[in-house]
């Protein structure tokens, strides 16, 4: 199998925020999004002392990253699971904690570029849009079986659509006489659908239809919530988590996780911190960083990247350190 090159996003600043947390002997890696491994990649050619876990709920993917990564042996540890599944991964391997977490949300390169995947609006193929194909429904599914008010409330809040509701009327009507099965079916309903006017800008009319509804499908911000928490709970003290976000949502997520765990839990106007109410995790980055001018050139997917990482510099409350996963959820 051949497994293509796609350029990892910021990945030599990835792997600078990575690298304090995995320098020293037997330090464990987890990349939540495995993807074609090129970050996981990086990490093992540039950090010798770590191992690391690359868990992906695409068995495509993992195949095709288990092969690019073959080289490295026993380092790399391939693991077939949605990464709010996270805790339950540590624990399978006997591990009571790891060193570093990393996210790269969003539908990767390579789910893209399979057209019978059915993410692109630019191909005509079955609307399936699961990352993982073994399990559940798909988009197509999801099209003909919602109702109007769960499509807009599914394209406005994931799509940011102005014309959620008209879309998701159409998509009702023209669903009772031919039910949707192909990206194109879709995407023609789109192009009679929203105002001439208005696709002409924003990008193709289809982006935000898709997106929202690879979204649905795959549960992703109901996935990332569980994660978030799990991943900050899973590190050991120097430990940190580091989050690449595509999406205002999935940043906005993101961003309050880290402020939660960052915060200091005493009244303002305390003269002094007592001892043992400090924070556990620290704000490696000041807010979001973004890619630069060049890189948005050598490489588009990085317009809209916000990068975010924490550090836990305390053990973990004893109340949190053993919870069950439901409870970190």
């Amino acid at each position: 199998m051949t497994t293509p090159r796609h350029a990892p996003v910021l990945l030599d600043r990835v792997v600078a925020l990575l690298a304090p947390a995995l320098e020293h002997p037997g330090s464990v890696y987890v990349d939540c999004t495995l993807g074609l491994g090129g970050h996981s990649e990086a990490v093992l050619e540039r950090l010798p002392e770590a191992r690391v876990i690359g868990i992906d709920r695409d068995p495509t993917a993992l195949e095709m990253s288990t092969e690019r990564l073959a080289a490295h042996g026993d380092r790399f540890t391939a693991v077939h699971a949605v990464y709010d599944e996270l805790p339950e991964v540590v624990a399978s391997l006997g591990l009571d904690h790891v060193d570093a977490v990393f996210f790269d949300l969003g539908v990767s390169s390579m789910q893209l570029d399979v057209r019978e995947r059915g993410f692109a609006y630019a191909e005509d193929a079955p609307l399936d849009m699961r990352m993982d194909p073994t399990t559940g429904p798909t988009a197509a599914d999801l099209l003909n079986t919602a109702t109007a008010q769960e499509l807009t409330r599914i394209l406005r809040e994931y799509g940011e659509e102005k014309f959620a509701s008209r879309i998701a009327r159409e998509v009702v009507r023209r669903r009772d006489t031919t039910p949707f099965a192909t990206s194109a079916d879709l995407v023609e309903l789109l192009y009679a659908t929203i105002p001439a006017p208005a696709r002409r800008t924003g990008g193709h009319p289809a982006k935000r239809t898709f997106q929202a509804l690879r979204m649905a499908v795959n549960d992703e911000l109901a996935v990332l919530r569980r994660a978030v928490p799990a991943s900050i709970e899973v590190i050991g003290v120097g430990g940190r988590v580091v989050v690449e976000s595509y999406h205002s949502l999935e940043d906005r997520l993101v961003k309050r996780a880290f402020a939660d765990a960052t915060r200091l839990d005493v009244p303002p106007d305390l003269p002094f911190v007592p001892e043992g109410a400090e924070p556990a995790l620290r704000l490696v980055t000041r807010g979001a960083e973004q890619a630069d001018v060049h890189e948005v050139e050598q490489n588009p997917r990085a317009a809209s990247v916000r990068l975010r990482a924490v550090e836990r510099v305390r053990p973990p409350s004893p109340a949190s350190r053993h919870l069950p996963h439901g409870a970190v959820r």
